[in-house]
């Protein structure tokens, strides 16, 4: 344990809970459910990225296996709330959007990205709060990757597509649930049959060292990430989503050196200009990454590994650098990462968020077979 950084995280923490307790409940308790994000991702070392890699490239599919319970779970969750339309008096939505070749195309360019990064959006945010040099220059190019798409959507989106479909809606979700459910547990045994195993332990027994030092096993952080997702969900009126902040934020660089945003159609939409306009801790998403962030330094500074790494060689920047633009310039067109699209959109019964993963892992298998380019392990 890394007492002076705890003692700073914890100071950190209180103070911007405390403002934002200030300002409104809402977006202090969505802080608060950011925080309990960063510490499971962390404690479990739960990415999409490394366990994607790991089943491509080991046949191990623990870490699949876990995602694959955890939206199960998640599905069963949002099912009531979504089908009812209100949670404690206001309304809530699905992450529901269009499936269409932009944002197919967006996914599959994700894919790549997040394998030359290193990590995904949520995986960024837990590794750079945990202090990861690199992984923080993937976040600053994911960022910039989000605005760069942000200026060219408006020709994005004018190709061919469907629209957003919520299976929810179309199907009815007595029928949507038992559907998705089914199409989970096929992902599962036909991973089984291609020889995929779990190799490393999806549930275990944990003591108390563990609980505040970690590791966690996979299936508890699963479990919680669950259900912070339908907290996110109850209490925002919508799930948990991340990268719309990252383009916010480089949004709002560039506007403090001068940018005009009246130029570009999507900046100029009336939700975009009040965004750009507001303080950066009065928009939701941005304090729940904030949130997660902290949350990961927390449970970096109890494990011990709050520490300068070692230089990182030149072709691996290079990789964060092409990574965390792809992911940013992806998540753009893909309406969301693997989170706000595939987690949320699946949990939501969104049609896009199936379509997500069925391009963005074949981007993953280029991805992979990209790494060894840039000397990545």
């Amino acid at each position: 344990m890394q007492r002076p950084f705890l003692v700073a995280a914890a100071l950190t923490a209180a103070g911007l809970f405390a403002h934002l307790l200030a300002a409104g409940g809402k977006t202090a308790a969505l802080f608060a459910v950011g925080l309990g994000l960063g510490v499971a991702l962390y404690h479990a070392a739960f990415g999409f990225t490394g366990a994607y890699r790991r089943a491509i490239t080991e046949g191990d599919i623990s870490g699949v296996s876990a995602q694959l319970l955890m939206l199960a779970a998640a599905i069963l969750l949002f099912a009531p709330v979504l089908a009812g339309g209100t949670a404690f008096g206001h309304g809530v939505t699905g992450a529901v959007a269009p499936v269409s070749l932009s944002m197919a195309f967006g996914a599959f360019l994700f894919g790549i990205g997040m394998q030359l990064g290193g990590s995904c959006a949520s995986g960024t945010l837990y590794a750079a709060g945990g202090g990861n040099p690199r992984t923080a220059l993937v976040l600053v190019c994911f960022c910039l990757g989000g605005f760069w798409a942000s200026l060219d959507l408006h020709w994005w989106s004018a190709l061919p597509g469907l629209g957003p479909v919520s299976l929810g809606q179309a199907l009815g979700w007595g029928m949507a649930v038992p559907l998705q459910l089914g199409a989970l547990a096929l992902i599962y045994l036909g991973l089984r049959a291609l020889g995929g195993r779990n190799k490393r332990p999806v549930l275990e027994k944990i003591g108390w060292q563990n609980l505040l030092r970690g590791p966690w096993p996979l299936l508890m952080s699963a479990g919680l990430l669950a259900l912070l997702n339908w907290a996110t969900l109850l209490i925002a009126g919508h799930p948990w989503s991340i990268t719309w902040a990252f383009a916010l934020w480089a949004a709002k660089g560039a506007l403090a050196l001068g940018w005009d945003p009246s130029a570009s159609p999507f900046w100029s939409g009336g939700f975009q200009r009040a965004a750009l306009a507001r303080p950066i801790l009065s928009d939701v998403t941005s304090v729940m990454n904030i949130g997660i962030m902290l949350g990961a330094f927390v449970a970096a500074s109890l494990a011990g590994k709050v520490a300068p790494k070692a230089p990182v060689p030149l072709p691996s920047l290079a990789a964060a650098v092409i990574g965390g633009l792809m992911m940013g310039y992806g998540a753009r067109l893909a309406y969301g990462c693997n989170i706000g699209a595939f987690f949320s959109g699946v949990a939501s019964t969104s049609l896009h968020g199936w379509v997500w993963i069925a391009l963005a892992v074949p981007g993953n298998f280029i991805g992979v077979r990209l790494r060894p380019l840039f000397r990545l392990e």
